[in-house]
């Protein structure tokens, strides 16, 4: 196939490319220009070395590398709907939002437009075809760095044309592969941080996009504990990061609410019977489905953000895109916003958005 590789400049796009190569593959290597920090606000931003490295991992592999400039789209279909989000009380994640719009959207329909039929990745994810044609997203083979949730807001389009080359592969095996390739960044650290600001803190990028706007802290009785400087700079489950010091020993405050009417930041201690902190009801919406249509049949189960792991849930169907969702044991923080990831066993079936949830 003729396969147009998204190279990050890290080792798992990098030896992902390589892999495409010993499979036979026709490729070309090409890294999403999506943000380059412009106003220069946020210090370092590592675009440019991402670039070089990026570079020299094509010229090393003996393929065309591109530069494929969406900085436009990237700023209305990521940027600004991370900042909508916080301004509006919620917490974004610009992550799943940049693999359906961004690298599975514009990058798939550019390469698509450029003669390619797949666009390769770095995910820890896998593909199965079916008989009928249609292509399942399947969760990765190494449990510790499994990314499908990341892609729980794909379609069927744009499975078809996704290619995950490491995702049957544990994480020290890729290590290996970019050693063996004799790649120039084999021994390059992992990022850890959000898709488009590296290192960057998410509060501090907020804070040079969105005015502080400061309110009381109160916890769940009203007692007054401090102020914060804008609810958009808290997320539920944080425990630290607002300034209030516990007063028992090794248990420390968490987030439960946040109240935009009167612009109030509500905590408690965390404790295994906290109020507000766990629920098992909530509400999901904008749900779409990646092959088989909603309702899934089968046992399922959610997983609520990243690192959590995937729970036993049951669904009701309110309309085609909204799910009440009940989970079969409580479920800590969950937050509007945030992206809900269904599965079957370890077929991601789809996802949706946290709308509301019941205590």
């Amino acid at each position: 196939m003729r396969i147009l590789s998204a190279m990050s400049g890290g080792v798992d796009s990098s030896a992902a490319t390589a892999l495409l190569l010993e499979q036979g593959h026709q490729v070309v290597g090409a890294y999403m220009k999506n943000w380059i920090n412009e106003e220069n606000i946020l210090g370092d931003c590592p675009w440019q070395q991402d670039i070089e490295d990026a570079r020299a991992v094509a010229d090393r592999l003996g393929i065309e590398f591109r530069v494929v400039n969406l900085m436009r789209d990237y700023r209305a279909r990521v940027v600004e709907y991370l900042l909508a989000g916080y301004q509006n009380g919620i917490t974004p994640n610009p992550d799943v939002m940049c693999n359906r719009e961004i690298k599975f959207g514009v990058f798939l329909d550019y390469g698509l437009e450029n003669g390619f039929e797949a666009i390769a990745t770095g995910h820890y994810a896998q593909t199965q075809r079916l008989a009928d044609g249609s292509t399942d997203i399947l969760c990765g083979a190494d449990p510790n760095k499994d990314q499908t949730y990341f892609l729980a807001l794909l379609q069927q389009h744009q499975a078809r044309h996704a290619h995950f080359p490491i995702g049957h592969l544990l994480k020290p095996a890729v290590r290996a592969l970019a050693a063996k390739y004799d790649l120039p960044n084999a021994a390059k650290k992992d990022s850890q941080g959000i898709c488009f600001i590296g290192q960057v803190k998410m509060a501090d990028f907020l804070r040079a996009f969105v005015p502080d706007d400061p309110g009381e802290i109160i916890d769940t009785t009203g007692k007054v504990l401090g102020t914060h400087r804008g609810l958009h700079l808290y997320t539920l489950g944080q425990r630290r990061g607002f300034g209030v010091a516990s007063p028992v020993y090794k248990v420390a405050y968490v987030v439960v609410d946040k109240r935009p009417a009167t612009k109030q930041l509500v905590v408690t201690l965390e404790q295994p019977d906290a109020p507000l902190l766990y629920a098992t009801r909530c509400r999901v919406t904008s749900v779409t489905s990646i092959n088989t249509p909603c309702p899934w049949p089968g046992p399922l189960s959610a997983r609520p953000r990243y690192r959590s792991p995937a729970a036993p849930c049951s669904i009701e169907v309110i309309d085609p895109t909204t799910l009440d969702v009940t989970f079969h044991f409580p479920q800590r923080a969950l937050a509007p916003g945030q992206i809900c990831a269904f599965y079957r066993e370890n077929i991601l079936l789809g996802g949706g958005i946290f709308s509301s949830v019941t205590h």
